[in-house]
């Protein structure tokens, strides 16, 4: 297994637990992914992320993007539901544990490997 490979499956697993800390942090990571970074770049820059306390809407926009994994194959009441669960998480009536399990729950049933394999669902407890 090469550097590069390793790298890129360290970035592949944490790109939307960083995504969801911060949005600036994932554009940093993915423009050090461009270059010749080394593992340790990589974790470092990850790690920093991870300490940043999630905004509202990097939550919504990493949930953003981890839903269009199930755009073409999701029901219609399936998609009413992550806008329901969304709406509600904005109206602060539910935490974003409920939006992570929604996605967990959809990747299992779909075989979404991506997604299931994403450092922020296969950590929840």
């Amino acid at each position: 297994m090469t550097q590069r490979y390793q790298i890129e499956q360290l970035w592949r697993q944490y790109k939307y637990e960083v995504l969801w800390h911060d949005q600036n942090s994932y554009n940093k990571i993915r423009e050090t992914m461009k270059q010749n970074p080394t593992y340790g770049d990589i974790a470092s820059l990850i790690s920093y992320a991870l300490t940043l306390k999630p905004t509202e809407g990097s939550i919504i926009n990493a949930y953003d993007h981890m839903w269009g994994y199930f755009k073409k194959i999701r029901s219609s009441s399936e998609n009413e539901f992550q806008k329901s669960l969304k709406y509600q998480f904005q109206q602060h009536k539910i935490d974003e544990t409920y939006l992570l399990e929604f996605l967990k729950s959809m990747a299992c049933f779909y075989n979404v490997d991506y997604i299931k394999q994403s450092s922020i669902i296969k950590n929840l407890k």
